[in-house]
């Protein structure tokens, strides 16, 4: 049975931050931070190259949190805290905090990846972002809500989820919303399309409606975010399982 850590001071973690900081720095690649930049992100480092500095700490929630909270030139160090972090430690309160305060695209979207869609306080969490005024948080909900519908069984529909109310929403509001919570609510109405058969002809109609993300650029053999051909090609692929 390996022994349990022994918990580091406070003088120790904010010399192990300040190390990993320098660390970070010396991987940094200025050329990475300004492609990063066209999409709002700040980060210089390749995140291949951040995952083995997270796969070498491990799981730290100590450290996790130190990184969290002290400043940095960039956002780096609160990618890396959210890799070490302990999902279930964190309170209902606490996530959100980290949400609201969450710097740029790329550290939103691990939040809610890796720790919001690990705690017990997700659906909470889900509920009270949804309808939340800000829209990169209310994005977060939207999120949340996509990965409900995606892992409920096919044939079912979600507990606590009015899919139908969903579509009408997204119908009446999803063109003209800001653009990361419209990329959620897009997202969302491919889930709905992908996964429920009865409400497929509808979700294609309203995007080829809404002609959202129509003309996004994608990458050859990657799949456009435009929710008709999302919707078409996800289905195509699990008939051909």
């Amino acid at each position: 049975m390996t022994a349990a850590a022994t918990p580091r001071t406070a003088a120790e973690l904010e010399a192990e931050v300040a190390a990993l900081h320098e660390e970070l720095a010396a991987l940094a690649d200025d050329r990475m931070r300004a492609v990063n930049e066209k999409h709002g992100d700040d980060h210089a480092v390749n995140l291949t190259k951040l995952r083995a500095v997270a796969k070498r700490l491990r799981t730290r929630p100590d450290l996790a949190r130190a990184l969290w909270e002290t400043p940095a030139a960039d956002s780096t160090p609160k990618l890396l805290a959210l890799l070490i972090s302990r999902p279930k430690q964190y309170g209902e309160e606490e996530l959100d905090a980290m949400l609201r305060e969450a710097p740029t695209p790329k550290v939103h979207e691990w939040l809610v990846s890796y720790m919001v869609k690990k705690s017990p306080h997700r659906e909470a969490l889900r509920e009270a972002w949804f309808a939340d005024a800000d829209p990169v948080v209310a994005s977060a909900g939207w999120a949340l809500t996509s990965d409900r519908i995606a892992k409920t069984p096919a044939g079912e529909a979600p507990e606590g989820i009015d899919l139908d109310a969903l579509l009408d929403q997204i119908e009446a509001e999803m063109k003209d919303a800001p653009e990361r919570l419209q990329w959620a609510m897009n997202q969302c109405l491919a889930a709905i399309g992908i996964h429920d058969q009865a409400r497929r002809e509808r979700a294609i109609a309203i995007g080829e409606r809404l002609e959202v993300l129509k003309d996004y650029p994608t990458p050859p053999k990657c799949t456009s975010p435009f929710a008709p051909l999302w919707i078409d090609e996800m289905v195509r692929r699990a008939e051909q399982r």
